[in-house]
């Protein structure tokens, strides 16, 4: 087990960040702090973690992961000895329009956090990433730790880079560092520009719900709790320098998938939905599928999904209904 009871979590208040921030303060078996770094960028909000602002455990520092001199500061006064590194910029459709914010978050926010933790060898760096660096599948197969690079989107292509400066900065110069690579989140507090956030409520409003090509892209779902849940396995047990994939182990194309969520709004709010669906002119570069082999993290840390996909779908519907 590794020692992780001072951490500093960057982009706590984004959607996987947050979830992890809740996890953590709601796990009996955690009595550490969590120092929540973010700069409320468009995809934050501080409601997320409404319940925990005055958490005796839990404090919130506004900065901006390319000040490595503030994160410096902090590392020092509050004796950080993990860093789970979520903040990023993560929409594929806004890095086709422009990369320029993405290489400054996912590239140079890393660099930075890095450098600093260099100065302070004690900490543990854990890098949250993407499934998307591995490029696209066909019909079969499934990508896996040691799966060549071939990212196909400016977003990915940042991912892909700030892995490789975590290992190169892991061999370099002997930090202790953990990565891992996730499959398509879902669940509450998700930015409404992804699919999912962006259905519930355009069903609700009677608007079209736009789907790129034909629907036939594919994509393994994973409930955003067990993501986390797979993260703070990772942190405390996973082998220092290794790649972990975290896949939720259903596959699904985009128009399945849309097709269930349009029936769990249908048990909540009766209505006809399906006729609202719009096939729009598709994404370039997009990738047809995506899927991990998640023997790796299941054999090492005994970690496996919890949440069915209609269960997790259930809630994240429900959350959107109470908001």
């Amino acid at each position: 087990m590794r020692p992780a009871t001072r951490l500093l979590v960057t982009g706590g208040s984004g959607f996987i960040g947050s979830a992890f921030i809740r996890y953590l303060l709601r796990l009996p078996a955690f009595t550490g702090t969590v120092l929540n770094y973010d700069l409320l960028t468009y995809a934050a909000d501080l409601r997320y973690l409404n319940g925990f602002h005055d958490h005796p455990r839990y404090r919130f520092v506004q900065g901006d992961i390319l000040n490595q001199a503030l994160v410096e500061q902090l590392i020092a006064e509050q004796e950080i000895d993990t860093i789970v590194h979520f903040a990023a910029e993560t929409h594929v459709d806004r890095s086709i329009s422009s990369a320029f914010a993405f290489i400054e978050t996912n590239v140079k926010g890393t660099l930075s956090l890095l450098e600093a933790v260099r100065k302070w060898p004690h900490v543990h760096f854990h890098h949250v990433s993407t499934d998307e660096v591995y490029g696209s599948l066909g019909e079969s197969g499934l990508f896996n730790e040691r799966s060549q690079y071939r990212p196909n989107s400016p977003y990915s292509a940042s991912k892909a880079a700030s892995d490789h400066l975590v290992r190169a900065f892991a061999q370099t110069y002997a930090l202790s560092t953990t990565m891992s690579h996730c499959s398509n989140n879902y669940g509450p507090c998700q930015n409404a520009e992804k699919l999912i956030p962006l259905m519930i409520p355009n069903c609700l409003e009677r608007k079209p719900l736009p789907i790129y090509g034909k629907g036939a892209n594919v994509r393994d779902w994973l409930y955003v709790d067990d993501h986390v849940e797979a993260i703070w396995e990772i942190v405390q047990k996973g082998r220092k320098g290794q790649v972990y994939d975290i896949g939720g182990n259903t596959e699904l194309s985009n128009l399945a998938l849309l097709e269930r969520l349009i029936a769990i709004i249908q048990e909540e709010r009766p209505g006809e939905y399906h006729s609202l669906i719009r096939f729009v002119r598709d994404r370039p570069g997009h990738d047809y599928r995506y899927a991990l082999d998640t023997s790796k993290i299941r054999t090492e840390l005994q970690w496996a999904p919890r949440t069915t996909l209609i269960e997790g779908l259930r809630r994240t519907v429900r959350w959107t209904l109470c908001e």
